[in-house]
C-alpha cells in the first residue's frame, strides 16, 4: 500500500516499484488522502483552458483513473480536502476544513479502515518532512505512521474493521541528492542543459535521507513515465521529469530507493525487495500480523501532529 497526499504523487514517487510488483502478481493499493482540489494547472500547454479550470477537481479524478489503469494498481480516495500551499509573509493560515487541519483521530481512523480492508504487509509513504514541506505531505506522514501503529490494535477504532498489523513501513527516497547529481552530470556530459542544478541548490542545507532499500525497477520506468503523463494538468511534458528518457534514466540510475522506518522483521544489509524478510507463506504472515508482535525491530518514527500545525 502506497499512501500519498494528492493525485499525481503516486506516479512521481515509487511508481516503477509498484508497477514491478503488480507485474509480479502482488496486489498493490494506492491511497490518495486528498483530491488535489486546490492544485493549479502546472502544464503550460493547458493553462488558460477555461473548461479545465472550471472543473479541475473532476479532471484530476479522471487523470488519476488513467494513471491507475497504466500502473495496474488498486486505488481509493481517503476523502479529505486539499490544503493548498499557502505562500506569503506572514504565512496565511490554512483553509478551514482542509486535510492538514483535520483532527488526527478522524484522519487516522479513515486510513486504518482502508488498511484493515486491504490488509497490506508493507506500506510506503513520506518522511517527517513530507518529501517536501507541503502541509498535506506532512500530514500524510503523520497519519500513515499513526495508522500503522493503530491498525493492529483491537482497542483502536473498533468500528473500523478487524485488526490487521502491517509488518513494514517505508519512506520514499526517490529524489535523493545523489540521484539528481548523477542525472545532472549525465546531461552536462551529453552537452545538454540540466534543470537539476537549481534542485541541488535547494538541498544545500538539508541532510540526505537514509536509504536502506534499492528496488531494481528500470524495466518499468517507461510505465512510470506514462503514468506521470496521465496527470496532464500537473505534469509539463517538456519539464524536468523528462530531461532524460526512461531508458537513459535506467542506464544512469536503475533503482528506486526507500528507507525502512519501522519493521517487525529484521533489516538485511543491501535490501533489494520491499517484501524481504516476510514469511513466504501468506498464511504464516497473516498469523504473524495478527498476533502480539511486541515492539518493532526498527523504531525511528515518532508521529508529531504539531509538525502539521506549523507547516
Amino acid at each position: 500500500m502506497a499512501v500519498h497526499a494528492h493525485p499525481d504523487d503516486e506516479s512521481s514517487k515509487g511508481a516503477a516499484t509498484m508497477a514491478r510488483y503488480v507485474a509480479e502478481g502482488h496486489p498493490v493499493m494506492v491511497v490518495s488522502c486528498t483530491g488535489g482540489e486546490r492544485g493549479d494547472i502546472l502544464n503550460p500547454r493547458l493553462q488558460g483552458n477555461a473548461d479545465i479550470e472550471r472543473d479541475l477537481p473532476q479532471v484530476r479524478r479522471a487523470e488519476m483513473a488513467k494513471a491507475q489503469e497504466i500502473l495496474g494498481v488498486e486505488h481509493t480516495w481517503l476523502g479529505f480536502v486539499d490544503s493548498g500551499l499557502p505562500e506569503g509573509d506572514p504565512l496565511p493560515p490554512l483553509p478551514e476544513g482542509c486535510f492538514a487541519l483535520e483532527p488526527l483521530d478522524i484522519t487516522t481512523e479513515a486510513l486504518v479502515r482502508v488498511i484493515r480492508q486491504f490488509r497490506p504487509h508493507v506500506i510506503t509513504t513520506y518522511d517527517e518532512n513530507g518529501g517536501y514541506p507541503h502541509p498535506d505531505h506532512i500530514m500524510t506522514h503523520v497519519v500513515t505512521v499513526a495508522a500503522f501503529e493503530a491498525a493492529g490494535d483491537p482497542e483502536a477504532f473498533p468500528h473500523a474493521g478487524a485488526p490487521w498489523q502491517p509488518l513494514k513501513l517505508y519512506y520514499d527516497r526517490g529524489f535523493s541528492r545523489a540521484k539528481m547529481t548523477a542525472f545532472h552530470e549525465a546531461l552536462l556530459a551529453a552537452g545538454k542543459e540540466s534543470p537539476y542544478a537549481e534542485w541541488m541548490k535547494r538541498w544545500d542545507d538539508r541532510p540526505e535521507g537514509r536509504v536502506t532499500t534499492r528496488i531494481e525497477s528500470a524495466k518499468y520506468f517507461a510505465v512510470r513515465e506514462q503514468a506521470l503523463l496521465a496527470h496532464a494538468t500537473q505534469i509539463d511534458p517538456d519539464g524536468t521529469f523528462f530531461s532524460l528518457s526512461a531508458s537513459e534514466q535506467g542506464e544512469i540510475w536503475p533503482t528506486e530507493e526507500f528507507d525502512l522506518a519501522r519493521s517487525y522483521v529484521p533489516l538485511a544489509e543491501g535490501e533489494d525487495d520491499l517484501f524481504a524478510g516476510l514469511p513466504t507463506d501468506v498464511t504464516a504472515a497473516d498469523a504473524m500480523a495478527t498476533s502480539d508482535l511486541g515492539d518493532p525491530v526498527l523504531d525511528d518514527v515518532k508521529p508529531r501532529a504539531a509538525e502539521v500545525e506549523h507547516a
